[in-house]
This record gives structure tokens, sequence and C-alpha cells, in this order.
């Protein structure tokens, strides 16, 4: 495609996400042709977004293509983790656009507090992504928010000791070299019982009533495969970052971790630095394919916005080919849009194309419903408890039973 049809796809895409975000009028209406509207926008984004110059780019460029309003904007540091929690303490006085990680939609949807897509820009988000992003911003049948980024983990490993071959199986890496896994971390820790059959809200990930199956025969099998290896020094716990370092002096040759720690990564291993999707892990004799929670970050306007329709028309050109491209480039923020995962900046980023096979082919979505809040701190608790060696081969059963227990108390 010559530069000339890119810029007018891009110029369609944008807008086409931001003609019709389900909203009303934007609270003050424009006086009359030639004039322009006063409108103030409140933006969230986080430190590194403004410290790059990313959004203020952004503002700038919209202002270009919407001479229709005339623009106060004031920008405050929340990162997407945060979002969630603060809307919810007071919706009406949370921004007019905000960055946030999916993971928090049904608690944006219940407050209130996120913005509906129109049926248009709905169809847009589908066309532009793949179906997991898609399903990462949909609630209830309906789509809030366009997604800008994946967010998932994946294999960071030194090549020089492992092959393509290698690395497509955990038990083989711990054979042959030093396998750091954030065990204590409850966002990797289900990735093993995934792997063996086990299932977090129903098969999709929305059903509360299904609770968490991570225990039976199936679930204590993963416990004592871990307990053992653990136990053995064949999984080294990577805490508070000393799987990273280890890549630098040498004592560990594999971690587990997603975009953000690319950059060290590469310094770490140089020439010998490689990524790859999650392998598979052979439990009682059977191969099975590991999976990370998946899910995005996304772009959303506040429904509660005095300019709302200003506000979904920003949120949705946040999210465009143009916008995710210039994150991209001035901070390694991996685009959604998958015309640009062809792209061939991208195309050459290995921790970029990682993630991508990660989201397609070795994940699973991560639960957006409010229950999961149940989830987090149990899972986090058992993690320790298998690092200190407290759960161990002869007690997995029933210290797995009594974590499942826990995640599905009423």
């Amino acid at each position: 495609m010559n530069n000339s049809k890119k810029i007018l796809a891009i110029a369609a895409s944008v807008a086409m996400l931001g003609s019709l975000a389900a909203c009303g009028n934007s609270g003050s209406s424009s006086s009359g042709s030639g004039s322009s509207e006063d409108v103030k926008l409140l933006v969230w984004t986080p430190q590194e977004d403004q410290k790059a110059g990313w959004i203020q780019d952004q503002e700038k460029a919209f202002e270009k293509a919407h001479p229709e309003y005339k623009i106060t904007w004031t920008n405050k540091v929340v990162s997407e983790g945060d979002t969630g929690t603060t809307v919810k303490k007071d919706p009406a006085a949370a921004a007019d656009v905000y960055l946030f990680a999916n993971d928090q939609l049904g608690m944006l949807v219940e407050a209130n507090a996120i913005g509906e897509l129109s049926d248009s820009a709905a169809e847009q988000v589908k066309a532009d992504n793949d179906e997991a992003m898609v399903q990462s911003v949909t609630n209830d049948g309906k789509l809030y928010g366009v997604p800008f980024t994946g967010n998932t983990w994946f294999m960071y490993y030194n090549k020089s000791k492992l092959s393509d071959a290698d690395v497509k199986n955990f038990n083989t890496m711990m054979d042959k070299a030093k396998v750091s896994f954030s065990i204590d971390n409850s966002w990797y820790l289900p990735a093993f019982y995934y792997a063996n059959g086990g299932t977090l809200y129903g098969p999709d990930g929305t059903d509360a009533s299904a609770g968490a199956q991570f225990g039976g025969e199936q679930g204590a099998a993963v416990t004592k495969f871990l307990a053992e290896n653990i136990a053995a020094g064949k999984i080294i716990d990577d805490v508070d970052g000393s799987g990273l370092a280890g890549l630098g002096n040498g004592s560990v040759d594999v971690i587990f971790s997603g975009t953000w720690d690319a950059e060290n990564v590469k310094k770490a291993l140089g020439d010998n630095y490689a990524a790859a999707q999650l392998p598979t892990v052979t439990i009682d004799g059977k191969e099975q394919q590991m999976k990370s929670f998946a899910g995005s970050k996304a772009v959303a306007y506040n429904p509660n916005s005095k300019f709302q329709k200003a506000a979904a028309q920003f949120a949705a050109f946040l999210g465009s080919e143009e916008a995710q491209l210039a994150h991209y480039e001035k901070r390694g923020v991996v685009p959604t849009i998958k015309s640009l995962l062809d792209n061939d900046k991208v195309k050459n980023d290995i921790a970029a194309q990682a993630q991508a096979a990660t989201i397609a082919n070795t994940a699973v979505l991560q639960p957006t419903i409010t229950e999961m809040s149940n989830f987090w701190d149990p899972t986090q608790a058992f993690g320790k408890a298998l690092v200190q060696k407290d759960v161990t081969p002869d007690n997995a059963a029933e210290k797995t039973e009594a974590w499942v227990a826990q995640l599905n108390k009423q």
C-alpha cells in the first residue's frame, strides 16, 4: 500500500471509530458554521505516556482533525491498573477519557463509568482486531473501549543454552537449563492448572456459578509436579526481579514475563536474546499446553462526561492505527490492530511477535467478572506456600483442595 493510500485508510478508520460512539449530545452545542465549540477534556494516562510525549502528540493531532472543537486539555497520571478503583470512587468526577486494563471492565460497567461503543464503532474494532482482543472489551455482548495493546506474558530465553525445539516443552527446559518462574504471582501460577484441564468460571471465564475448577485429581497432580520440581531446584521462583538479574549474571536461562521487560532482557542476553510463546508441560506423562491469562489495555470514554461526544471521539482516536503505531514508536507498546502486526518495525520485534503468538495460541482470556476479586490473594498465598515448601508432594491434594475452597467461598 502506498503512503497516500495508508493515510486515507488511517483517516477512514479513525473517522469510523469516532463517528458514532454510543453517546448523546456533547453537553453543549457548536455555534454556527465556522465557529468552534469550547470543550474541556480531562485525560488519564500512565506517567510514561506523558513523559514520552505520546499523549500530548495525540491531543495535537486530534485538534487538527477536529477544528470544530476548541479544546482545553488536562492530563493527569493514573495507570491502567489503577483506573477502575480510581473511577469507582466518583464516576462523575473521573476523567472524560482514560486508559484501562480490561480486567476492570466488569467493575467499570457496574459503576456506569464506561461508555458503550456504537454499532459502527464496534464493527470497526471487530474488523481491526483478533477475536481475543474483541472479547477482552466485551461485557454481556456489548463492546466498551478500544483495545490498543495486548496484555499477557510469555517466555524469554538464552538461545545459546536452548534450541528452538528445547523451548517447546517446560520439562525439557528444566532438564537442560535453569528456569525461573513467578510461582507466587497469581497472574502466572494458573498456567499449569489450565494446562491440566482446569477452568475458571466456566470455559469462557464468564460463568460465576461454575467457580474455580483447579482441584480434584488433575489439580493435585499439578501441585505435586510443582512441589517436586521446586524441591529439586528445577524451578527457581522469580521474585522482585531476580529472574531478570539471573539472566544477566548467568544464573538463569529462562524467565516468563511480558513486553514491558523486553529492553532489559535484551541488555541482559545480548546476542543470545530470544522469546517465544508458552511451552507445553508434561504432568503424569501427559503433555499439555500451558496457558497464560491474556487481556488488553484499552481506551474508553466516561458516559458521565459533560463533553461526551468529543470524549468518545478522542477515545476512538487514541485506539486508531495511527495512534497505536506512534505508541509503539514512542514507547514500544505493541499494537493490537492486525495490519500493524505486519508492519516491518513490529514484525522484526522478537517480543512483539512472541506476545502475538501467545495471545493467538497459548492463552486464555482473563475473566473480567467481579468474582475475580476473590481469586488473586488466595492464589498468591498458595504460590508462596509452594515456594516456602509448606506445600509438599505428600500434602499436595489436601492443600490444593483448601486453596480451591477459598476461591469458591461465597
